[in-house]
């Protein structure tokens, strides 16, 4: 795969992030650091160009050889990002040249800070922010050891000149041809210098208003012209760094949504998935106002697996797919629909009465029989489905309530089930938010186990039927029976 500039769009970032292999990533790398390597390249260019301007502020001596490595070093990582570089080996070369690449980088860079006069703000975007990027793209361990060895560099670098230690600086202070040179050999720090600079310049700028004669002068001024440098080095960096973790951001909460829509949605039907759907049921049944009735209808299609069988298993799942649309087109936004297995689909209905279910239900009968079927021109079906539904009542709810909140007291009186319940809790985090639990966790299993039985009564009877299983347990038992016992 060649490496080129149009990798860094949006779309071709989350591919390099999510899809390339790890010899394209690395390759990608080098060739922001090549890109980088040549800014600093252009800098040596132009201030070639115009040294008889900024030889009172760079010491033209140094910048022939710094060149010289600048163009050397730009060699390397563009050997390194070519198609026939080492890096697109597989095994432990990768990893070899994957610690090469991070280690000459970072001794790289922390000779441009040096050289190039400390400070902090070339510094910090390099330090922070070509180690996160290039976590992103090759092995974090070799990133994390060369962020390390880029710490104890700064501080080296730092400390030696207490020590009486001459480091080379391009920097060479002057403020015109006739004043006096700041010396930035000794331990001054960047900001101390510029401090210097700036009361210099203070004093030979008199008025407090730039006119174009003083902006002038002001351009040939050391402080000036290395402000201007350090900013030209870190911030177009900072810049592509922050907008390269912009995209990376994008790309997750992309991905995110991604994730969570496979994970709560059936794929095929474009229905809640059955893991979803219960949690939505789970938390409608907490959500019961006073007054209120709970009814769930579970559907299945009648001689699915003989459709199948005839016609196909592409055909089966456009049936699933025909079955869904009219369960949506026919139900509110508020109705919890969900696939619960092969062709099995569970229906809640919060806020809704058995009377109002049962009428529901048939009429979703009658949508699904009418729903024809095309194979071919000449050739097409209609498929029907058994119903069973089940409605909790506002009464039996709050039984169920007062039971289980009578088991909770008598379990927190038992102190081995108590000592059992601290050990628990204790392995868990602690979390102040968790609601209190009110009804059991088998709640929502148990009421579509209820109209399970009543989807199963239907089949019996024939198919293509809605059955009633609050009338199937009035009719056995006399009464209304509970979920839970009498």
């Amino acid at each position: 795969m060649a490496i080129s500039i149009s990798h860094l769009g949006y779309k071709k970032l989350s591919r390099v992030i999510f899809e390339w292999q790890a010899a394209d990533r690395a390759s990608l790398l080098a060739l922001f650091v090549l890109m980088e390597v040549f800014s600093h390249w252009l800098w040596c260019l132009f201030v070639w160009w115009q040294r008889d301007v900024y030889v009172s502020s760079v010491d033209m001596n140094l910048l022939y050889p710094s060149w010289i490595g600048v163009t050397l070093t730009g060699i390397f990582f563009f050997w390194m990002a070519s198609r026939w570089s080492p890096l697109r080996k597989d095994g432990h070369s990768l990893h070899k040249w994957q610690a090469v690449l991070v280690a000459v980088y970072s001794i790289y860079i922390a000779v441009v800070i040096l050289v190039m006069g400390h400070s902090s703000l070339v510094s910090g975007v390099s330090l922070v922010g070509g180690a996160m990027l290039a976590m992103m793209l090759i092995r974090r361990r070799y990133v994390w050891k060369a962020f390390l060895g880029h710490i104890v560099l700064i501080v080296v670098f730092t400390v030696f000149p207490y020590f009486g230690f001459v480091l080379p600086t391009l920097r060479q202070t002057a403020t015109n041809a006739n004043a006096f040179p700041v010396v930035t050999y000794t331990y001054m720090g960047y900001s101390a210098v510029t401090s210097v600079e700036s009361n210099i310049y203070n004093s030979i700028l008199q008025t407090s208003k730039l006119s174009w004669d003083a902006l002038s002068q002001l351009r040939f001024s050391s402080a000036f012209f290395w402000r201007a440098t350090h900013l030209y080095m870190a911030l177009p960096k900072a810049i592509f760094i922050v907008y390269t973790f912009r995209t990376l951001l994008l790309i997750l909460d992309a991905s995110k949504k991604e994730i969570l829509q496979h994970a709560n949605q059936d794929e095929l039907t474009q229905l809640q998935s059955r893991r979803y759907g219960l949690i939505q049921m789970k938390e409608a049944l907490i959500a019961i106002k006073d007054q209120q009735d709970f009814s769930v209808i579970l559907l299945d299609l009648d001689w699915f697996k003989e459709i199948n069988d005839k016609y196909g298993h592409e055909v089966g799942d456009r049936v699933l797919a025909e079955v869904a649309q009219a369960l949506l087109q026919s139900l509110d936004e508020e109705t919890i629909i969900s696939r619960y297995g092969g062709e099995e689909f569970l229906i809640v209905l919060p806020d809704t009465k058995h009377d109002s279910a049962m009428i529901i239900a048939e009429q979703l009968r009658l949508s699904i029989a009418k729903r024809v079927i095309m194979i071919q021109y000449d050739m097409a079906f209609s498929v029907t489905a058994s119903f069973g539904v089940y409605t909790l009542a506002h009464d039996e709810h709050q039984r169920i309530k007062r039971l289980y909140e009578a088991k909770v007291r008598r379990e927190e009186k038992n102190p081995f089930i108590k000592s059992q319940k601290a050990k628990s809790s204790m392995s868990k985090p602690n979390d102040s938010k968790t609601p209190i639990k009110q009804l059991p966790d088998d709640i929502c299993q148990r009421l579509i186990c209820a109209a399970d039985k009543a989807l199963y009564e239907a089949k019996d009877r024939g198919r293509n039927q809605v059955v009633s299983a609050n009338e199937m347990c009035a009719a056995k038992e006399g009464v209304t029976t509970s979920l839970y016992g009498t």
